[in-house]
C-alpha cells in the first residue's frame, strides 16, 4: 500500500463523485409477490425520477412493466406509497401525471412492457392508493381521494367494478383520514385503519371491522382498537383467518391480535415492530405458516429479522447480513424485503426460510466502490437538555489515500432527517459517504420526536417542534467537538423539509453552527399551516399548538421573524412546484438574508416538487452545497 498523501479535510479526491451517486443508482420499494412472479417499484433519477414497475418471472427473467412515460405514483396525501396492486398476471397502478388508475394484462405475455395500459377509471379529480382485489366480487377496493369540490379533499374507502369502472360505491366515509383497507381470505370481512384531524397516523387510529354483504356493501362496522393516543400499524389477516395488527399502546409498536372479540398482547418487547405511517403499503411482516410470522424489528436505529411463534410466543432472530429491513412480503417459506447496511447499497432480497439462501434480485447500485473509502456507522447515544439522551449515527472521514496534517479536526455536517415524525438509519448512503470520503465528518441525528425509540421518546417533540430537535442535533454536535472528534469552528448543519426547518432554527436560534443548508425547509410556521396540503394541515397542533390560538409561539419558533439571530452563511435548495413547503418559504428567507449582506446563495429547481428525483437536479445540489462550505470553511476542493 502506497503512503497516503497529507492533505486538508475536504480537499481529500473521492471517487464517489456526484455523477456516481446519480449513474445507474435507482431507488427501492413496493415489492410484491404475485405467484411465483416478484415485483418491485425502481426509482430512476436517470429517467426524471419515474418509478417503473418491474417484474421477474422464476426463470430469472428481469423486464420493465410500465412503459415510458408511466409513472407508478399516486398523490393520495402527496407522499402516495400503495401506488399498485398485482393479482394473477393482472396489474393496476396509479399514473403520476393524471392521478387515474390503470389495468395492465401481462400474464401472457413475454415482454410486458409492450403491452399498453388502460385507463380504468375515469378521467376526473381523484386519486387512488392501497387497493386490494375483491375477487369474489371482481372489484378493487382502495383509498380514494376526492379533489373535485371546495375546500379539504375527502377521503373515503371506495369499491371499483372492474367490469364497470363507471360503478363506484362508497363503502366507508366520514372520517379525515383512511388506510390499510384488507379483507379476510373469504372475503367475508374487511378491516381499516382510520384517524381525524388533528391526529397523525403515529398519533392516534382506529382499527375498525366490518362484515361484507353478498351486494358488497359493509355491515356492522365497529372499532376493535385504538383512539387518540394510539396508533395501530399494518393490520392483517393470518392463515387461520385471525386478525393481527401492531399497537404502541405498551409504549412500543407491538403485536396484538384480535380473536373471541378480545385483544391479546403477543410479544411483548422494547423495541418497535411498527412504523410512523407517511405513505401507504408500509409492511414489517407477514405469514409463513398458520402459527407463524417472519417480522422484523427496529431497535436503537438498526432492524432485525426475526420469526415469532404465535403459540409458544417465541421471537427467534434469523441471521442475515442486513442492518435495515423494510418492506417485508412472505409467500410460504419465501420472504422478500429491502434490505441494506453500512457497506453495502440497499437491494431487493428474497430469503428462502427453509435453506436459509439468500438471493439480491436488484441491487440500487451496481457500481463497486472499495470499501476502504467507506465510513461506516457508529451508533452514538449523547446527553441532551434535561438530562436525556438522544442518538444518531456518528460517520468518521474516510479515504484510503489521504490523511489530514498533523493536529487537525474534521469539519463537521450535521444532518436533521425529515419528517419530522421519521427516523434515520445505518444504510449505505453515497450522499453521506460523498462527504466522508472527502474529508468531512457526519452526523446523522435521531432527535427525540424520531421513532424506532418508542413513544414516549417520540412524544418528546409534542409542543417542542423548533426545541428539541435543535437542541439535539446542536447538543450532537457540541458532544462530537468535547471528545476532540471534529473542529467545533467548522460545523454546518444540512436538511431537507422539516428537517429544513431544524436547520434554520439552529442556525437562528443557536451559536453553534457555522454554516448550512435548507432543503425545501419551512422557515414561516404560520405560512406552512395556512398553505399546506390535507395530510399535514392540522399536523403542527401536535408539534407546536393549534393554530391560530397558539399564533405566538408560532411567531417565536419562526426563523423567518428572528433573523437578527443568524449571522452566518446559508444555502437553500428548493422545487418550484413543491405543495408540502411552498418556494415562498426560501424565498423570504433568501430576502431578508440578502438585506442583511450575509452569504446566501438560492438555488431552484422548476420543475421538482417536494424532494428531487431528477439526476441532473440532485447531482448539482450536493455540489452546490458542498462548495459553499468549501467557500466558507476556507478548503480547496479537490474536484473542479
Amino acid at each position: 500500500m502506497t503512503d497516503r498523501t497529507v492533505a486538508p479535510y475536504g480537499s481529500w479526491k473521492s471517487p464517489i463523485t456526484a455523477d456516481l451517486i446519480v449513474a445507474g443508482t435507482v431507488g427501492l420499494g413496493s415489492v410484491a409477490w404475485d405467484g411465483e412472479d416478484i415485483y418491485w417499484l425502481e426509482g430512476r433519477p436517470s429517467e426524471g425520477g419515474r418509478n417503473v414497475l418491474v417484474r421477474l418471472t422464476p426463470d430469472g427473467q428481469q423486464q420493465d412493466v410500465t412503459p415510458k412515460p408511466f409513472n407508478v405514483r399516486t398523490r393520495v396525501h402527496e407522499y402516495g406509497g400503495g401506488s399498485y396492486t398485482v393479482y394473477q398476471g393482472i396489474v393496476y397502478f396509479s399514473n403520476f401525471v393524471d392521478q387515474r388508475l390503470y389495468r395492465q394484462v401481462i400474464h401472457n405475455s413475454a415482454i410486458p412492457h409492450e403491452v399498453t395500459p388502460e385507463p380504468l377509471t375515469l378521467d376526473g379529480n381523484y386519486r387512488y392508493a392501497d387497493a386490494v382485489i375483491d375477487t369474489q366480487r371482481q372489484r378493487l377496493i382502495c383509498i380514494r381521494e376526492d379533489h373535485t369540490g371546495e375546500g379539504e379533499a375527502v377521503n373515503t374507502i371506495v369499491s371499483i367494478n372492474l367490469n364497470n369502472p363507471e360503478d363506484v360505491k362508497i363503502l366507508a366515509s366520514g372520517m379525515d383520514f383512511y388506510a390499510s383497507p384488507r379483507l379476510n381470505a373469504d372475503h367475508s370481512q374487511l378491516c381499516w385503519i382510520s384517524w381525524n384531524h388533528p391526529n397523525m397516523p403515529w398519533d392516534g387510529t382506529e382499527l375498525w371491522l366490518a362484515s361484507v354483504e353478498a351486494d358488497g356493501s359493509l355491515a356492522a362496522p365497529k372499532k376493535i382498537a385504538g383512539g387518540p393516543e394510539e396508533s395501530i400499524f399494518q393490520p392483517q389477516w393470518s392463515l387461520r383467518g385471525v386478525l393481527y395488527f401492531v399497537s404502541d399502546r405498551s409504549n412500543w409498536w407491538n403485536f396484538y391480535r384480535y380473536r373471541s372479540g378480545e385483544i391479546e398482547p403477543l410479544y411483548p418487547i422494547p423495541a418497535e415492530f411498527g412504523l410512523p405511517q407517511w405513505v401507504f403499503g408500509m409492511s414489517t411482516y407477514g405469514f409463513a405458516t398458520p402459527d407463524g410470522i417472519i417480522c422484523a424489528y427496529s431497535e436503537k436505529g438498526n432492524s432485525y429479522l426475526t420469526t415469532l411463534n404465535t403459540q409458544s410466543r417465541q421471537l427467534q432472530q434469523i441471521e442475515i447480513p442486513y442492518t435495515t429491513i423494510s418492506g417485508i412480503k412472505v409467500s410460504g417459506g419465501r420472504i422478500l424485503f429491502i434490505g441494506g447496511s453500512s457497506t453495502e447499497p440497499s437491494a431487493v432480497v428474497r430469503l428462502n426460510f427453509s435453506d436459509g439462501e439468500i438471493s439480491e434480485l436488484k441491487r440500487s447500485t451496481d457500481l463497486e466502490i472499495d470499501t476502504n473509502y467507506l465510513s461506516v456507522a457508529e451508533s452514538i447515544e449523547f446527553p441532551t437538555d434535561n438530562g436525556q439522551t438522544a442518538y444518531g449515527f456518528f460517520y468518521r472521514p474516510t479515504n484510503k489515500d489521504y490523511t489530514a496534517p498533523t493536529g487537525e479536526k474534521p469539519p463537521l455536517l450535521v444532518k436533521s432527517h425529515g419528517g419530522p415524525t421519521a427516523a434515520t438509519s445505518s444504510s449505505l448512503s453515497l450522499k453521506i459517504q460523498y462527504w466522508t470520503s472527502r474529508g468531512f465528518a457526519v452526523l446523522d441525528v435521531n432527535y427525540g420526536g424520531s421513532t424506532g425509540y418508542g413513544r414516549e421518546y417520540r412524544q418528546r417533540l409534542k409542543d417542542n417542534w423548533g426545541i428539541v430537535d435543535v437542541n439535539d442535533c446542536a447538543n450532537g454536535a457540541k458532544y462530537l467537538a468535547q471528545k476532540g472528534l471534529v473542529d467545533r469552528d467548522r460545523m454546518a448543519i444540512t436538511g431537507g423539509s422539516a428537517g429544513g426547518y431544524t436547520t434554520l432554527c439552529a442556525l437562528t436560534f443557536t451559536d453553534v453552527f457555522k454554516a448550512g443548508a435548507s432543503y425545501y425547509g419551512v422557515s414561516d410556521l404560520e405560512a406552512l399551516v395556512r398553505d399546506t396540503h390535507k395530510f399535514e394541515s392540522r399536523y403542527l397542533d401536535n408539534l407546536i399548538g393549534p393554530y391560530p390560538e397558539c399564533q405566538e409561539i408560532y411567531i417565536q419558533r419562526s426563523p423567518i421573524h428572528h433573523t437578527e439571530g443568524l449571522s452566518c452563511p446559508v444555502i437553500f435548495f428548493q422545487g418550484l412546484e413543491d405543495k408540502v413547503v411552498p418556494p415562498n418559504q426560501a424565498e423570504t428567507m433568501v430576502e431578508v438574508l440578502k438585506a442583511k449582506g450575509l452569504t446566501v446563495e438560492y438555488v431552484v429547481f422548476p420543475d421538482e416538487q417536494h424532494g428531487f428525483r431528477k439526476a441532473e437536479n440532485i447531482k448539482r445540489a450536493i455540489t452546490d452545497e458542498f462548495r459553499f462550505y468549501a467557500q466558507v470553511f476556507g478548503f480547496e476542493p479537490a474536484d473542479a
